[in-house]
């Protein structure tokens, strides 16, 4: 098996979105493999204990890896719309982070979707499985060993520190580890979604930013390339 998804989730998702992001995925038509905090028949699905958190997802990560015999993953998350083009990529490598840099992020609320330099979401990442598999495992026992194993349903401060896409950050500027990364881009965009139950913070406004990033754009929801993102979600 060259590729495979794995697909997270904690249930507290609702629909549309919900049901509407795990029917674009299948359409891939690709070997999923799920996990969740309660049974959801999607995929090859495992149920994770525990309260929703980073440490949870960590969890429920590699669990789908370690289920997963494919050469290559991608990561794919509940609130996330891929597009078919998104699953074309194969990796050169298998020692690097691959990212899907062709994304744009939309808060429901909000008629304007946003892009930015270097914005590499953990969704649109792809890579070998068994060198995500080392640096999760990884990761998780560095968790333990700073004690940062406590629950929180909303982001801790440590999680971000670190960073939460492997390879993006070197350990001098506070990372994990001094893997490489690269991108790639499809040829329609995934589409990242924000909402009230978003897990990291929105940033969806320039002012939500410490450090204002470069090449910011904005453009209407209904411009966004490939999708028609008022009538799929109705709103």
């Amino acid at each position: 098996m060259l590729k495979s998804c794995i697909y997270y989730t904690d249930n507290r998702l609702k629909d549309p979105l919900y049901s509407l992001v795990q029917k674009h995925l299948l359409e891939a038509k690709l070997p999923i493999f799920s996990s969740s905090l309660k049974p959801i028949d999607f995929g090859d699905n495992e149920v994770i204990k525990g309260e929703r958190s980073y440490p949870t997802m960590i969890n429920q990560i590699i669990s789908c890896l370690e289920r997963s015999k494919s050469m290559f993953v991608f990561f794919c998350e509940h609130d996330v719309l891929y597009p078919d083009s998104h699953f074309n990529f194969i990796p050169d490598k298998d020692d690097v982070f691959y990212y899907n840099e062709n994304v744009w992020r939309w808060h429901l609320k909000y008629d304007y979707a946003i892009q930015y330099d270097r914005m590499l979401p953990l969704s649109t990442l792809c890579v070998n499985r068994e060198f995500a598999l080392e640096h999760y495992k990884f990761r998780k026992k560095k968790i333990e060993e700073m004690g940062w194993s406590d629950l929180r349903s909303r982001e801790p401060r440590w999680a971000r520190r670190i960073g939460y896409e492997p390879g993006t950050k070197k350990k001098r500027r506070g990372g994990l580890t001094d893997d490489n990364y690269d991108t790639w881009s499809s040829e329609y965009p995934v589409i990242d979604i924000r909402h009230k139950g978003t897990f990291s913070s929105p940033k969806i406004h320039l002012k939500d930013f410490k450090h204002p990033p470069k090449w910011w754009k904005e453009i209407p929801v209904e411009d966004v390339y490939g999708w028609n993102l008022r009538k799929l979600l109705k709103t």
